[in-house]
């Protein structure tokens, strides 16, 4: 049994990177033209400059620390493990270490998809007052390895598009790259945007959060399947 605190969403790639190149005007004095663009560009907002609704250094901090520290943990539980042991299972109704990576990397793209299309949405602040959990309680809800329920069946292992390990490992490490990135960058409202999920509501920020803790609570389970006394040697 394997706990994922959402319902299915549909396989998205992952969000493309924005990248904006100002050309000078070719004429005698454009580095200066440059500089000038530049200028009016920043004192207008327009290149991307924090604002009053943008996270707070801490925050950003704080969550990117989370998604980097859980993909290091997750990297270094599976690294050097042999066939055999990637698809070992400790019972027959249990998930193998590669099961574990399938699904940590299809939840990473789908509760991504969730925060884009609940950005793209208007915000909704007003919705705030339903949040009834703190940063930190999200992570440690999501991360609570005792509460165990069925995970919804798109979300299977055997329902997720990847064929190898090496092909879920890829997939994951470069969309948790790119979202990192993200949060570390962004200027976008993730507070005021609020969503529903089935133990309650969300900000976009802690939806960050549950992602990361998502990959710690798996990571903790693909251990569990290391230190069973079958696992192969």
């Amino acid at each position: 049994m394997a706990f994922v605190p959402f319902p299915s969403f549909p396989i998205e790639t992952s969000p493309p990177t924005l990248t904006i190149t100002i050309k000078t005007i070719a004429m005698p004095g454009r580095k200066k033209f440059g500089y000038l663009l530049l200028l009016f560009l920043v004192l207008s907002g327009l290149a991307g400059t924090p604002t009053d609704n943008s996270l707070t250094k801490k925050e950003r901090k704080f969550a990117a620390d989370n998604m980097k520290n859980t993909r290091v943990d997750l990297v270094d539980a599976v690294k050097g493990l042999t066939s055999k042991q990637l698809n070992f299972k400790p019972s027959a109704d249990s998930w193998s270490v590669q099961e574990c990576v399938y699904h940590i990397a299809i939840s990473e793209r789908n509760l991504w998809a969730l925060l884009e299309s609940t950005l793209n949405a208007t915000a909704n602040p007003e919705k705030r007052s339903e949040i009834k959990m703190t940063d930190e309680q999200i992570i440690s809800m999501i991360q609570d390895r005792s509460m165990k329920v069925k995970t919804n069946e798109k979300f299977e292992p055997k329902n997720t598009p990847y064929k190898s390990m090496e092909e879920a490992m890829t997939d994951f490490k470069s969309n948790r790259v790119n979202h990192i990135k993200y949060i570390k960058a962004t200027t976008e409202d993730l507070r005021n945007h609020v969503t529903q999920m089935p133990f309650g509501w969300l900000d976009c920020y802690q939806l960050c959060l549950m992602i990361s803790a998502h990959t710690n609570r798996h990571t903790q389970q693909i251990n569990e399947v290391k230190a069973n006394a079958g696992f192969p040697k």
